[in-house]
């Protein structure tokens, strides 16, 4: 497996990660704890040492199962995980998907994180959405601290506007962003988080690197009962009818590559910047696979701007999530009273 330097000070990871998010939560096919522990290690074995959880999912479960899976190779990996939502601590809800990133909070969640996940110290914290109530230099500051007390080595902030991720990186430089980004969802190639990541050295995670799954080409219009992607506009059967294309255009480059729609939309993404470390989840391990082939497919710049231009002719068909969830991302955190 080849690596990646996430940005100019973050850790050095594998080229492909694994988002753990599936195994335990948000789709119908969630593994067991068993299950979910040995397709973390199994992974690992094939050469993946970047690995993304977040207390919410579950809330709890998954960042279980990555700590056991992870413990006996702790330090030959590299663990990020996320704070921000209203947790239950006692019933394990969150509190209608309210959002809390008050310092004292960051503290607890991170107490918490790092007993489930079984280490000393979390290689990379993000704030998981940006809370409208809290300013940004708060939160950077808790997390400076943290850094400072050897509890966190590295702050990172997931779906943050351009102008919020430019004052956190004021206050305590950011290593990674982690937003949503594949060849259904390019926004940060013009609201100006790539440009400040060029900018500040930082690296970037795509999130979603495979539309959710769509882009797989695998994927069937009726979606199961405890999927999320139910309730996603884009996951309607309209739209997924319209979205078709842009599975259509990887299909047609696979062929080409003697690859899979999969593995062609992750080396795409892999293409684009020298620090992009993709990190697709799935439960299953020929899938794990597929995905970790695509870190030896190079496309070139003939094929990357055929791709764009295939891609430009087609828009995304519905939103990437429901409006609740929706007004979560790109948001601004507010000023600071005395600032």
């Amino acid at each position: 497996m080849q690596t990646r330097k996430l940005g100019r000070n973050g850790p050095e990871v594998s080229a492909i990660g694994l988002g753990c998010m599936g195994i335990s939560f948000g789709y119908a096919d969630k593994l067991s704890k068993d299950e979910g522990v040995r397709l973390v290690r199994g992974a690992f074995e094939r050469g993946v040492t970047f690995f993304d959880t977040a207390e919410v999912y579950g809330p709890f479960e998954n960042e279980e199962v990555v700590g056991e899976a992870l413990q006996p190779i702790r330090d030959s990996v590299v663990i990020a995980t996320k704070f921000g939502f209203d947790i239950n601590v006692q019933t394990r809800e969150n509190r209608g998907g309210a959002l809390n990133s008050r310092p004292e909070h960051i503290r607890a969640a991170v107490e918490g994180s790092l007993k489930r996940l079984r280490v000393d110290t979390i290689d990379l914290l993000y704030q998981h959405r940006v809370d409208p109530n809290v300013p940004i230099e708060d939160v950077a500051g808790t997390v400076r601290d943290l850094i400072g007390e050897g509890k966190v080595k590295h702050f990172g902030l997931s779906e943050p506007g351009v102008q919020t991720l430019r004052r956190a990186h004021a206050v305590q430089p950011v290593a990674a962003i982690q937003n949503e980004y594949s060849l259904w969802w390019r926004a940060v190639e013009t609201n100006g988080i790539l440009e400040a990541c060029d900018e500040l050295g930082i690296g970037f995670v795509p999130y979603s690197p495979l539309g959710k799954g769509f882009l797989t080409g695998t994927m069937s219009k009726e979606v199961p009962a405890g999927d999320f992607r139910a309730s996603i506009p884009r996951f309607q059967p309209e739209a997924m009818d319209k979205n078709q294309a842009f599975v259509d255009l990887l299909k047609r480059f696979a062929a080409e590559k003697g690859a899979t729609p999969a593995q062609i939309a992750l080396a795409w993404l892999l293409a684009q910047r020298p620090y992009v470390v993709p990190i697709p989840g799935t439960t299953k391990l020929h899938r794990l696979e597929e995905n970790i082939g695509a870190a030896n497919i190079e496309l070139t710049a003939a094929d990357l701007r055929e791709t764009n231009e295939g891609a430009s002719h087609t828009q995304p068909e519905g939103d990437r999530y429901a409006p609740a969830q929706m007004a979560m991302v790109g948001r601004e955190a507010p000023e600071k009273a005395d600032a």
